[in-house]
């Protein structure tokens, strides 16, 4: 039993150290998506070890503290999303309909042919803005009767699982579709009218994940999500990015690009509201995003249910509480966060385009 329990615990200290390691190798940051799980497996080991080793010899006593170090350290990054933590986004009060954006953003997962369950979603909830990812030359078709109440859209179908459309009942100018950092990995980049009259600058990404079978780094990945968020940084004007960014909310990088793009994250406080995958609830994850900046604050976020993808969809609803943003804050970079930032970015100098940049 004792070799059993020295075995699990280096393994929750393997697991917990590794993602320390900054290497872009697919292994490696692929140790932040089960974070929740891990913490769930140091839970489990610390009740094990307290029930059945002797607490007072030195190993008892090595073997516990190291994973409640581990099991603290999972939830620190668990914490933030979930009710126990301070919202990052203040709940709108207003219900003025001119002031509302709302947006449902879909990984379609490209050989799924149920259309016709997104449509369903789409004349239910009327969203202003409809993201799909994943979505071919078959989605677009299948897609075309949404654009009578839909009339504005950009469209860029795939076959290679990074097709891209966006539909809007608000005018879109402005239109961009760039590939950033990879040849065949699109983005979209407009400006969208609110019925106000205000502008804001939408950012849809959908990079491609580390993974054996298609980027065994996280480099690609990790330079578009920076580069976007450099682009905003210094911008006074309303910005969204949503997508599915192949990345988990608790993660280093994305925890970098919120702090490097000063947005604002409205899970926090509220939930992971985890999108993939459908068909594993005890290995979910939170990969479909949705960031803006201070000049909103949240009506409500939703996951929606499944339309036989392997991502559920999700909807939020923001509201426009300032032209000059509000008194929310996000988290702040340090200056080793920013060298680091640098260096991902200089490591993909590829960029066919550079991400259209808002205007003051």
């Amino acid at each position: 039993m004792l070799q059993i329990l020295i075995l699990c615990t280096l393994l929750i200290l393997m697991f917990t150290l590794l993602p320390l390691w900054r290497h872009p190798h697919w292994f490696i940051r692929g140790m932040d998506f089960p974070r929740l799980q891990f913490m769930i497996f140091a839970a489990a080991l610390l009740i094990a070890q307290l029930l059945l080793l002797d607490r007072e010899s030195i190993v008892a006593q090595t073997l516990i503290l190291a994973t409640t170090a581990c099991l603290i350290w999972q939830l620190w990054w668990i914490l933030p999303f979930t009710f126990l933590w301070r919202k990052e986004v203040a709940t709108s009060k207003d219900s003025s309909a001119e002031k509302q954006l709302s947006i449902l953003t879909s990984n379609v997962f490209t050989p799924n042919r149920n259309a016709k369950a997104l449509i369903d979603l789409v004349k239910q909830h009327k969203p202003d803005v409809l993201v799909t990812l994943e979505s071919d030359q078959w989605w677009q078709d299948q897609l075309n009767v949404i654009e009578a109440d839909m009339p504005y859209s950009i469209k860029c179908p795939l076959d290679n699982l990074y097709g891209m459309h966006v539909y809007s009942r608000l005018p879109l100018d402005e239109q961009e579709l760039c590939y950033l950092v990879e040849q065949d990995v699109p983005s979209i980049h407009v400006c969208l009218t609110l019925r106000t009259g205000d502008k804001v600058r939408a950012h849809f990404l959908h990079p491609a994940p580390p993974s054996p079978t298609e980027n065994p780094e996280s480099a690609e990945r990790d330079a578009e999500l920076i580069m976007v968020a450099k682009s905003v940084a210094t911008s006074k004007q309303p910005v969204i990015v949503t997508g599915d960014l192949n990345d988990v909310a608790w993660s280093a990088t994305t925890r970098l690009f919120r702090k490097i793009s000063g947005l604002l994250d409205p899970r926090v406080g509220r939930g992971a509201f985890n999108t993939f995958h459908v068909d594993y609830p005890i290995a979910r994850w939170p990969l479909d995003h949705l960031f803006h900046s201070s000049h909103f604050t949240l009506r409500d976020i939703k996951r929606l249910p499944s339309i036989d993808s392997d991502h559920f969809p999700l909807l939020t609803r923001l509201v426009f509480t300032s032209p000059h943003g509000s008194d929310q804050e996000g988290i702040k970079a340090e200056a080793e966060e920013k060298k680091w930032s640098e260096e991902i970015t200089h490591e993909k100098q590829v960029s066919k385009k550079d991400v259209p940049t808002p205007a003051e």
